[in-house]
């Protein structure tokens, strides 16, 4: 790819159309077709993908894909530990993802998701058994028939976790663009270690993120959670004039 080349022979319009719509119809799909995506399709996704940006041009992830009976058999190793309090018990998490107090606006933001996806899925307040059973569903990459691990250095900073996730999301456009959907899941930091031994993950590699991708299943209630933004404005601030000098530090 010649990556100075112009756009391709389009109008401006139709161009920006389809790149804005790739980003904004991106969201998080629960529910997946056991619709096979080929090998050739992965890769024309990764091969787009890996012209994210990263700092000084780094490139620190690395990607893990499960299919097939490898990603059968994981899936069970985590619902086995998943479902036995002694074995979740002794889990950790290689990073904070989530902070350790909530406050607002994000507990508000959080709670919305929530109660719109057990709302729809008809999960009453309270039904243990059956938030248990969706959440379990993260351990099947919700039926997509594809899984997707980043990892990195371990030593590298937090600055590699921004490259990441530029990086996913490039993966995530790149699918939409054709007509595939992912979504992005932190629960998997939490067997990150079962992960790195079942897929013989070398201790000097630090788990990120896991992802699902696939076709949606448009049938199914949970893809019709649709989470709302809140606007430009509630958080850009345009500084136009220079700061009064007594202001300075």
């Amino acid at each position: 790819m010649n990556r100075l080349a112009p756009p391709p022979p389009m109008a401006a319009e139709t161009l920006q159309s389809a790149v804005d719509w790739a980003i904004s119809s991106r969201r998080s799909v629960r529910a997946f077709l056991p619709t096979p995506v080929s090998h050739a399709e992965l890769i024309s996704i990764l091969e787009v993908a890996r012209y994210a940006a990263s700092g000084m041009n780094i490139q620190p992830w690395q990607v893990h894909v499960v299919t097939g009976a490898a990603k059968q058999r994981l899936s069970a190793r985590m619902r086995a530990a998943f479902d036995d309090p002694q074995q979740m018990s002794a889990m950790d998490e290689p990073y904070a993802y989530y902070p350790r107090e909530w406050v607002e606006p994000y507990v508000g933001r959080r709670r919305e998701v929530g109660y719109g996806l057990y709302g729809l899925l008809g999960i009453a307040k309270g039904d243990k058994q059956r938030m248990h059973e969706q959440h379990a569903r993260n351990l099947q990459f919700f039926d997509a028939p594809v899984g997707l691990f980043i990892t990195i250095d371990r030593l590298m900073e937090r600055g590699s976790f921004i490259d990441c996730g530029m990086f996913m999301q490039s993966i995530m456009v790149a699918a939409r663009a054709r007509g595939l959907d992912t979504c992005p899941q932190a629960v998997f930091t939490t067997f990150h270690r079962l992960i790195a031994h079942e897929l013989a993950i070398t201790e000097d590699q630090t788990f990120v993120c896991g992802m699902s991708l696939g076709h949606a299943d448009p049938s199914r209630p949970e893809n019709a959670l649709v989470s709302d933004r809140i606007p430009v404005t509630s958080f850009t601030r345009f500084h136009h004039a220079a700061p009064a000098q007594d202001s300075m530090p």
